[in-house]
């Protein structure tokens, strides 16, 4: 004897709702789990990977020895983006004149929009390159006397742009300090 009422068919699984909606929640998750493992693939940062960590822990304590190198000469500097010609100016206070000041902006999540400028003295403790047009966004500031092996190093950080001038401080430390 069979349970059922005679005259009710039974419809087989796959002409029914519920198979083919579970089916496709599992059909979309691994889809969107496929894209997304392609998309990391191809937006790396490159910012991670970090091999000898003794080396760069060695690289940190001469960023501080820098940065005390030049606490020592009571450096500061202020830096000014000119909006209308792009100069960038810095006045330099303290104990040390070199010939060329070297300017890194560092972009903080991408490496690859860094820029490096070399500042002339003109007069004084001041230097004048051309930046960059249209300068935008949030920056790290760094300035030093040679592009390597520099005896002194200020750090600071900017937002342009910004018609206000920028302190540049050994160890990036802020005026109340």
């Amino acid at each position: 004897m069979s349970s059922l009422p005679s005259g009710d068919k039974v419809t087989p699984w796959y002409k029914q709702f519920w198979p083919w909606f579970l089916i496709g929640i599992l059909l979309s998750s691994i889809m969107f789990s496929i894209t997304y493992a392609v998309m990391s693939v191809k937006s790396f940062d490159g910012m991670v990977v970090q091999e000898d960590y003794y080396r760069h822990g060695k690289a940190i304590n001469m960023v501080l020895a820098k940065q005390d190198r030049a606490r020592e000469l009571n450096l500061s500097a202020d830096l000014r983006l000119d909006p209308l010609t792009s100069d960038i100016v810095i006045d330099l206070s303290g104990d040390a004149r070199p010939d060329k000041l070297y300017l890194d902006l560092i972009f903080p999540t991408e490496d690859d929009r860094d820029q490096s400028f070399v500042l002339e003295h003109v007069r004084e403790g001041r230097y004048i390159t051309q930046g960059p047009d249209n300068l935008r966004y949030r920056w790290y500031l760094q300035i030093q006397p040679a592009q390597e092996d520099a005896e002194w190093r200020l750090t600071g950080e900017a937002t342009f742009p910004d018609e206000n001038s920028v302190a540049l401080l050994p160890g990036g430390r802020t005026e109340s300090e």
